[in-house]
C-alpha cells in the first residue's frame, strides 16, 4: 500500500525534478489499438508480434533480444526495425493512464525503457531534449542520438548544445521518431551495456543532471539480467536511499536486487499511486 504521505512526497518530487520516473513495460498494460489489440510491450508480446503471432522455439521465447537476434541473422536488421517502426509509429494506440499522469506533472527528467512514442507525444509542444539509445555505430565518440525539440521540430545536436533548463527524455532502448534507433537484438544490448558501463552511452549533461536523484520505478519487473544491468547503470550517482519500485507480488530475486540498489519496494501498482489524490490534475 502507498500511504497518503508517501504519495504526496512522490508527486511533489516528480513536479520539482528531485524524483525521476523510470518506466517499464507494465505502464503500457492498458494501451490498445482501435480494434482492442494490446500494444506489444512485454518480452513475450514483442516476440509474438515479431513472429506473426506464432511462438518461437523455447530458447528464443526466453527474451525478446534473443528472438530479435535470430530474426536479424535470418532476415536482416531491417526486418526488426520494420517491425518496431510499424508497431510503434504506424499504429494508433490509446493513451496509457501513467503517461497521461506524467503529461500533467511534466517531470524534468524521465527514463523510459519502452520503445513506443507515448512519452515523446506527452511533451509535444513543449521544448525538450530527447536522448535515444543506439548501438554498433562507428566514427563517433557518442553512443546515443541526441535531439533538441523547439516545440515543433526536432534537430540533431551534440551534448554541448543541449539546453540546461529543458526537460530531458531518455529512451535507452530507442524509439521510431524522430528517426528510428533501437536497442533490440542481443548484439545491441552487449554493445550498449558495455558503452553504458564505460560512461559513453550517457550524455555528459545527463551525468550532471542525474546526481543525487531518487527514482520511481513504474511497470518494471526485475527478473532479466539485461534490464537489471541497464537500470543499475542508468541510475548511477543516485541519492541514498535511491527511491521506490512499485511491484505487485515481487519475487525474492527482485527483493534482493532492489535492496542492493537501496530502492524501497512498494507492493502496489501504478494505479494505486495515481488514485484518490488528483495527483495528475
Amino acid at each position: 500500500m502507498i500511504s497518503p504521505q508517501l504519495r504526496t512526497e512522490i508527486v511533489a518530487g516528480l513536479k520539482d525534478g528531485s524524483i525521476v520516473p523510470y518506466l517499464g513495460p507494465g505502464i503500457l498494460a492498458d494501451v490498445v489499438s482501435a480494434s482492442g489489440t494490446p500494444i506489444p510491450a512485454t518480452s513475450e508480446q514483442l516476440i509474438l508480434g515479431l513472429n506473426g503471432g506464432k511462438p518461437m522455439a523455447p530458447k528464443l521465447m526466453y527474451e525478446f533480444s534473443r528472438a530479435a537476434m535470430n530474426v536479424e541473422l535470418k532476415r536482416g536488421r531491417a526486418a526488426v526495425t520494420r517491425f518496431l517502426d510499424t508497431t510503434y509509429n504506424a499504429t494508433d494506440w490509446s493513451r496509457a493512464a501513467v503517461h497521461d499522469c506524467l503529461r500533467a506533472l511534466r517531470p524534468a527528467y524521465v527514463i523510459d525503457i519502452n520503445r513506443d512514442t507515448q512519452l515523446i507525444d506527452s511533451y509535444a509542444g513543449t521544448p525538450h531534449v530527447l536522448v535515444l539509445g543506439c548501438a554498433r555505430i562507428g566514427g563517433t565518440d557518442f553512443r546515443f542520438k541526441l535531439y533538441a525539440y523547439d516545440g515543433a521540430d526536432y534537430t540533431a545536436i551534440v551534448p554541448e548544445q543541449a539546453a540546461p533548463d529543458q526537460p530531458v527524455l531518455f529512451k535507452p532502448m530507442g524509439a521510431p521518431k524522430p528517426q528510428s534507433s533501437y536497442i533490440a537484438a542481443d548484439a545491441d544490448y552487449v554493445d550498449f551495456i558495455t558503452e553504458l558501463m564505460g560512461g559513453f552511452a550517457v550524455p555528459s549533461f545527463v551525468k550532471t543532471l542525474r546526481r543525487n536523484k531518487r527514482y520511481l520505478l513504474l511497470g518494471m519487473r526485475l527478473n532479466r539480467d539485461t534490464e537489471r544491468m541497464v537500470l543499475a547503470d542508468m541510475i548511477y550517482g543516485a541519492a541514498t536511499p535511491a527511491g521506490w519500485a512499485l511491484i505487485e507480488n515481487p519475487n525474492d530475486k527482485e527483493r534482493r536486487f532492489l535492496d542492493k540498489l537501496h530502492i524501497e519496494l512498494i507492493e502496489a501498482n501504478c494505479a494505486e499511486l495515481m488514485a484518490d489524490t488528483g495527483a495528475c490534475a
